[in-house]
C-alpha cells in the first residue's frame, strides 16, 4: 500500500483547521516560492544552509521550536543513544528523539541514496518513528519503515500537496503521533477492505461458477458447432475435454473483465458509473418488455472495449483497450448466465471506490489468495474434497512475498545493474544540476548523448521471473523500471528545460523488459491482469503479454512428463536466448518438499547438477535461475535455507563452484511470511569467477521480528566465498574464519569422549510419558523432556517413562502362545502399569515406533546408558545449555546425551566459545534457536586439559547454586500458587524473580483473573483479587526472596565468567580473539 490510504487520509485531511493550514500555507509561499530564494538553496552547500532550513520549514512554518530556546522540540547535530554519529537534526519529545532528520544539499537528487543513512539513525534511537530526508528541493517522510514515504516537491507544493505536509509534520501533529495514527488506521482500513471485498469476490466467483455449469454445460457444445470459422481452436478442444474445467477457465476471465472495467470506470479510463448505467438501462429495457439478457449488455460493453465507440452527444467514446483480455471469445460469448446473480454481484462490487478504496496493492493480495478459492473449485471440478488445510499456496509452496523483500531484491539486482551501466557511461548527476544556464552547447549535448544512451540500455534490459505467481516481483520491477525513465526524463529537462516525457513507457516496459512463467494457467492470467491494472491509462490501448508471460513447467522440457505444459526456455524466448539470457532473475521460487515429486525425481536426475533424492523444488530453480541469466547478468532469490541440511550439500556445492555471490541475507531467525513457519535467506549472485569474491552477508536477528524489517540497517560483514565449505555453510568474517580454523584444528569431542546418543523414542508419550510415581524400579523410570533441561543441573524429574523393552515380553513369558494370554499376565502382574496404558491400545498398536507388542518400546541398543552419569541437552538451544546428570535419569528424544561425567568437559560447552562455534555450524530454528542434532555436537573442538581441579570445583560450585537458585523459585512459586488457589502460571510468574514488584502483583492479579474464568465455569467461588493492603503484606516477601535470588544469580554470573577465562586459555586464545568471541 501507499504511506496512506486514501479514504482513511481524506478524512484526516478534513479534520484540519483551515485558518491555522491557511495561515501555514502563506509562510510557506512567501518562502520556498520566491524564484531568488530557490536560485540560492540550489547553489547552497549542506552545511551552509542546513540550519536555516530547519528554521524556515520546521520552525517558521510548521511551528517548532529549536534548541536552545526553551521547551525546544527540535535540535540540530542530534547524536545517537548507541553510537556516536549525529543525525543532523532531530524531532524531540520529553528528550527522546521520535523523528530524525538527514539533510544533503540539493546536488544530491537521488534521495534513496541518504535512506539508508537516515534509517541508521533511526536504528540507534529507540523512541524513533518517523524519518526525514531531503535535499532541501525534496522532502521524503517515512514513518517507522522505508517500504513506503511521501515526497514533497518544496518550490512547487499546491494547496492540496500542502494540507498532507502540514498533517504529516507540523508540530503538533507529530508530538501527538498523528501521522502514525493515519498509517495504523490505513492499515486496518485495508485488512478490513481487503477481507470484505475477498468475500465478496470470491461469493461472485463460486456462484458465477456454478451458473455457468447449470445453465451451459450441456448446450454450450452444441452451439459452438454452429458457429463457423472460430479462430481459437485449441480453445474448443479443451472444451470438448472437459467441460466443466474450461467453464471454470472462463469464469475466472469474465471476473478478470469485470474488475476492469470496475477499476476503470473508477479511474476515469472509462464513462464513470458505466456499470450503473448498464444495470439501469437494462433493468428499464426489461420493465419496458424488452426481456433480453443482462449478460447480453455486457457482452455488448467487452466489444466496445476491445474495438472502441465513437463518442456523441449523448454517448461518451469508449476507448479500444484490448490487449486480449476482451479479444472475441466464442465460448464466453455463448453462454448464459442469470439475470438476478449478475445483477447483484456486478452492482455490489462496483460500489466499491477502485479510486480511494481498492487500490492495486489490495488486489493484489485478493490475486494472491484467489489460488485457494481456485483450489477449491478444482477439487469441485475432479469430484473431490477440498481440505483448506492443505490449500494450492501450502501444496505449490507459494507465499504472498512482502514488499519490502520484492523491493530490495530489485532494488539490489535490476537497481545494481542500473548503476553499474551508470557509471560505465560517465553519469554525474552533479552535472545536471548546474542547469542549462551560461553551459555550452557540447555539454549541454554530451549530458543529452549519457542520458539516451543510457535509456537505450534501460529499453534493452530483461527480467524474468520463472514462478511468477501473481506477479508480485513483476509489479515491483515495472514500479523500478518506471521511476528510472522518470528520473531519466527530470534530468533532461533541467538541461534542455520544459516538462520532456518518454511517451507510453509502461507499455514499452511491458513489452520489452518484463518476462514470467508459472505452472498454473490462473496464475498467468491473474499475473497479467495485476500489470494491466498498474499500467492503464486513459486511451491507451492494454499490452497483449501473451509473448511475455507465460504458462508453463519452468524446469521440465518433457512432454512425456509435463503435457502441454512442458517449457523449452530457448524456444519461447528466442530472442533473448539468441542475446545469451535475461539480464535478471528475481524470484521466490516455490517451496515443495521431496516426497512430494517422485514423479519427477528421474528426470531431475537426469537433467539437473543440484539434483539430490531429498531435495526441495527450489534447489531446481538455482540452477534454472543461473542457467538462464546471461555473462552480466544477476539472480536475486528468496528461498528457505538451505545452509546446513544434508539434502543441500550438492546445491551448496554448485552454488560455490558455479556461481559468484554478491549478497546473502539470513532471515531464518525471524518470520516474514503469513501464515506459515519457514527459514527464508535472500541470495543475490551471478555467474563470474568467484575466485577471492568477498560478498556482503547480513544476519537479521531475532529482535527485528516485526511486519517490515529495515535490512539495510543491519551490520554486514564480508564472507570470503572460498571460506564455505559445501559440507556446511558458516558465514564468518576474515577474523573469526580464521579463529575457527584454528579451533578445527584440534580434536573433536566425539574423537576424545565417544559418540553421543539420541533421547529415547517412545512413538506415542501421551501413553508411555506419566505424571504419576508407579514404584517399580525396572519399569518405571525418571524422564526428562528437552524443555525441562536446564544449564549446568536440573532437579529430579517429575514424569516417568514406562519401560518395557523390545523383545522383554517374550524372553519373560516364554511359555504364553497368544498376545492376548501375555496381556493377561502383564495386567496382572503390574497391574497399576497398565491402569495407565490401556486407554492408548489402539493407538500404540498402530504406531511406527513400537516392539514385538504394543506396550513395548522400539528396539535400543543402548538402555544401559541411560542409567550412567553423563552430560544432557536438549537439541533446540537459544544458549548453551549443557547439563549434567547422575541420577539414571532418562532423556526423550529429540533431546541428546554423551556417556560422561567430566566437569571439565562440562565447562568447556557452557563456554562462550563452544556457543559460538555452534551457532557456526548448527541449522536456525524459529525464534533463533539452534538445532543441536548429535552430527553437529560431535564436531565440538575439544581443547588438552588442564587444571582439572579448579574446573571440578567450579562445576560444583555452580550447580550447587543452581539448584539453590531452582529450589527458592519453586518454593516461592509453589508458596503463592497455594495461597492464591492458582493452577497455572504464565512464563513471567515462573520467572518471578526478573520482575519488580509492580509487574509481579500485576501478573498476579492477571493470573488470579484468568484462574476466575475457569472457577466460573467450573461453579467454583471467584479468587478476590489483591487490596492495597494486600500487595503491602507481599511486597516484604517478594522482595527477601528476590534479593536470595539475585544474590544466586550473581554467583553463578560470575562463576561462568570465570570458567569462560579458564577455558579460554585452554584453547589458547589470544585477546584479539577471545575479543571476537565476547563481540559476538
Amino acid at each position: 500500500m501507499a504511506l496512506f490510504q486514501t479514504s482513511v487520509l481524506k478524512s484526516y485531511l478534513a479534520q484540519l483547521d483551515d485558518s491555522a493550514v491557511e495561515k501555514a500555507f502563506k509562510k510557506y509561499q512567501k518562502y520556498f516560492w520566491n524564484t531568488s530564494i530557490q536560485e540560492n538553496i540550489k547553489k547552497a552547500k549542506e552545511e551552509q544552509y542546513q540550519a536555516t532550513f530547519l528554521n524556515e520549514l520546521f520552525v517558521n512554518i510548521l511551528g517548532y521550536t529549536l534548541f536552545p530556546n526553551p521547551d525546544s522540540n527540535l535540535t540540530t547535530e542530534f547524536k545517537n543513544e548507541k553510537n556516536a554519529r549525529k543525525a543532523d537534526g532531530a524531532i524531540l519529545k520529553e528528550d527522546s528523539a521520535i523523528g530524525v532528520i538527514e539533510l544533503k544539499g540539493t546536488n544530491t537528487k537521488d534521495l534513496e541514496s541518504i535512506r539508508k543513512q537516515a534509517f541508521d539513525y533511526k536504528a540507534n534511537n529507540n523512541e524513533c518513528v518517523y524519518v526525514v530526508t531531503s535535499n532541501f528541493e525534496k522532502l521524503r517522510f517515512y514513518i517507522k519503515d522505508a517500504t513506503e514515504f511521501e515526497e514533497f516537491d518544496l518550490f512547487s507544493l499546491t494547496k492540496e500537496k500542502f494540507n498532507l505536509l502540514y498533517l504529516c509534520l507540523q508540530k503538533d501533529k507529530v508530538l501527538n503521533n498523528i501521522p502514525l495514527k493515519v498509517k495504523e488506521a490505513s492499515i486496518a482500513e485495508e485488512e478490513e477492505i481487503t477481507k470484505k471485498f475477498y468475500k465478496d469476490y470470491s461469493l461472485f466467483k463460486r456462484e458465477l461458477y456454478r451458473d455457468l455449469i447449470k445453465n451451459n454445460s450441456k448446450t454450450v457444445k452444441n452451439k459452438l458447432s454452429q458457429i463457423e470459422n472460430i479462430e481459437d481452436h485449441e480453445d474448443v478442444l479443451r472444451l470438448e475435454k472437459n467441460v466443466r474445467k474450461t467453464l471454470f477457465k472462463k469464469s475466472q476471465k469474465l471476473i478478470d473483465r469485470f474488475l476492469f472495467i470496475f477499476f476503470a470506470e473508477d479511474r476515469m479510463l472509462l464513462p464513470s458509473n458505466s456499470t450503473r448505467q448498464i444495470l439501469n438501462k437494462w433493468k428499464d429495457d426489461w420493465d419496458f418488455g424488452d426481456e433480453r439478457p443482462l449478460y447480453d449488455l455486457f457482452k455488448q460493453y467487452f466489444n466496445f472495449l476491445d474495438g472502441g465507440r465513437k463518442g456523441t452527444e449523448k454517448r461518451a467514446e469508449i476507448y479500444a483497450y484490448n490487449g486480449g483480455l476482451f479479444k472475441t471469445d466464442y465460448i464466453l460469448d455463448a453462454l448464459e448466465i442469470d439475470n438476478d446473480l449478475l445483477y447483484k454481484h456486478t452492482l455490489n462490487l462496483s460500489n466499491y471506490d477502485f479510486e480511494s478504496q481498492v487500490d492495486v496493492n489490495i488486489l493484489g493480495h485478493i490475486f494472491e489468495n484467489s489460488l485457494n478459492e481456485i483450489e477449491s473449485i478444482n477439487a469441485e471440478i475432479e469430484g473431490g474434497d477440498f481440505d483448506k488445510q492443505s490449500t494450492k499456496r501450502k501444496k505449490d509452496g507459494v507465499f504472498y512475498t512482502p514488499k519490502y523483500i520484492t523491493k530490495y531484491i530489485v532494488e539490489n539486482t535490476i537497481g545494481k545493474l542500473c548503476n553499474e551501466k551508470k557509471k560505465e557511461l560517465g553519469f554525474d548527476e552533479e552535472q545536471y544540476f548546474k542547469g542549462r544556464k551560461n553551459r555550452n552547447k557540447s555539454t549541454i549535448e554530451k549530458l543529452v548523448q549519457i542520458l539516451d544512451n543510457y535509456r537505450d540500455w534501460l529499453l534493452q534490459i530483461t527480467i524474468c521471473d520463472p514462478a511468477c505467481g501473481s506477479g508480485a516481483f513483476l509489479n515491483q520491477a515495472l514500479d523500478f523500471l518506471i521511476k528510472e525513465h522518470k528520473y531519466i526524463d527530470e534530468l533532461k529537462a533541467k538541461v534542455l528545460g520544459g516538462g520532456l516525457q518518454f511517451p507510453d513507457i509502461e507499455n514499452t516496459i511491458l513489452e520489452n523488459n518484463i518476462y514470467g512463467v508459472d505452472l498454473n494457467e490462473e496464475s498467468v492470467e491473474i499475473a497479467k491482469l495485476s500489470l494491466w491494472l498498474r499500467t492503464a491509462q486513459p486511451r491507451r490501448k492494454l499490452n497483449d503479454l501473451s509473448s511475455n508471460i507465460k504458462c508453463g513447467n519452468s524446469l521440465i522440457e518433457n512432454k512425456a512428463l509435463a503435457g502441454n505444459k512442458a517449457f523449452t526456455w530457448d524456444q519461447e524466448f528466442t530472442d533473448i536466448f539468441e542475446k545469451g539470457g535475461f539480464d535478471v532473475v528475481i524470484g521466490n521460487p516455490p517451496y515443495v518438499r521431496a516426497e512430494l515429486l517422485s514423479d519427477f525425481i528421474p528426470y531431475f536426475e537426469k537433467n539437473y547438477k543440484v539434483f539430490h533424492p531429498a531435495s526441495d523444488l527450489f534447489a531446481y530453480f538455482y540452477e534454472l535461475g543461473s542457467n538462464l541469466i546471461n555473462e552480466n547478468g544477476l539472480m536475486g532469490y528468496i528461498s528457505n535455507t538451505f545452509d546446513k541440511t544434508t539434502a543441500g550439500n550438492v546445491l551448496r556445492n554448485y552454488l560455490n563452484t558455479e556461481t559468484r555471490f554478491q549478497e546473502y541475507i539470513d532471515f531464518t531467525e525471524v518470520q516474514i511470511f503469513d501464515g506459515a513457519t519457514t527459514y527464508p535467506v535472500i541470495i543475490i549472485l551471478d555467474k563470474k569467477d568467484s575466485k577471492s569474491n568477498k560478498f556482503k552477508y547480513i544476519k537479521i536477528p531475532k529482535s527485528s521480528q516485526n511486519s517490515v524489517v529495515n535490512i539495510e540497517v543491519h551490520q554486514s560483514i564480508d564472507v570470503l566465498q572460498e571460506s564455505l565449505n559445501v559440507s556446511s555453510w558458516s558465514f564468518l568474517s576474515a577474523e573469526k574464519g580464521k579463529l575457527f580454523r584454528k579451533l578445527a584444528s584440534l580434536k573433536t569431542v566425539k574423537e576424545i569422549f565417544g559418540k553421543s546418543y539420541r533421547g529415547l523414542i517412545t512413538g506415542l508419550n501421551e501413553a508411555f510419558i506419566i505424571q504419576e510415581d508407579i514404584c517399580n524400579k525396572n519399569h518405571i523410570k525418571p524422564i526428562f523432556e528437552g524443555k525441562e533441561i536446564k544449564k549446568w543441573s536440573t532437579q529430579e524429574a517429575t514424569q516417568n517413562l514406562i519401560l518395557f523393552e523390545s523383545k522383554w515380553t517374550n524372553e519373560v513369558y516364554p511359555n504364553l502362545e497368544t498376545e492376548d494370554d501375555k496381556l493377561k499376565s502383564l495386567k496382572n502382574d503390574y497391574p497399576k502399569i497398565f491402569k495407565n496404558l490401556t486407554p492408548f491400545i489402539e493407538p500404540a498398536k498402530k504406531r511406527y515406533d513400537k516392539g514385538d507388542y504394543w506396550w513395548e518400546l522400539r528396539n535400543c541398543a543402548y538402555y544401559d546408558l541411560f542409567e550412567m552419569p553423563k552430560i544432557i541437552f536438549p537439541n533446540l538451544q537459544n544458549s548453551n545449555k549443557f547439563c549434567l546428570d547422575t541420577k539414571g535419569t532418562y532423556v526423550n528424544a529429540p533431546a541428546v546425551f554423551l556417556p560422561s561425567d567430566n566437569r571439565t568437559l562440562l565447562c568447556v560447552l557452557n563456554s562462550k566459545v563452544v556457543w559460538e562455534f555452534l551457532k557456526s555450524i548448527c541449522v536456525v530454528r524459529s525464534g533463533g534457536y539452534i538445532e543441536v542434532k548429535p552430527q553437529y555436537f560431535e564436531q565440538i573442538p575439544i581443547p588438552e586439559f588442564k587444571n582439572e581441579e579448579y574446573f571440578t570445583e567450579a562445576t560444583d560450585k555452580i550447580m550447587s547454586n543452581v539448584n539453590d537458585l531452582q529450589i527458592l523459585k519453586n518454593r516461592f512459586q509453589n508458596y503463592f500458587k497455594s495461597v492464591l488457589h492458582l493452577n497455572r502460571l504464565q512464563r513471567k510468574l515462573e520467572n518471578w524473580n526478573d520482575l519488580d514488584f509492580s509487574t509481579f502483583i500485576k501478573e498476579l492479579n492477571k493470573a488470579i483473573k484468568s484462574a476466575n474464568k475457569i472457577r466460573t465455569k467450573e461453579n467454583l467461588d471467584p479468587i478476590t483479587t489483591l487490596t492495597k493492603k494486600d500487595e503491602f503484606e507481599w511486597m516484604e516477601l517478594f522482595e527477601e526472596n528476590k534479593k536470595k535470588a539475585q544474590d544466586l544469580q550473581a554467583h553463578i554470573y560470575n562463576t561462568e565468567h570465570e570458567i569462560d577465562q579458564m577455558v579460554y586459555g585452554l584453547y589458547g586464545l589470544t585477546e584479539e580473539e577471545i575479543k571476537i568471541v565476547e563481540a559476538s
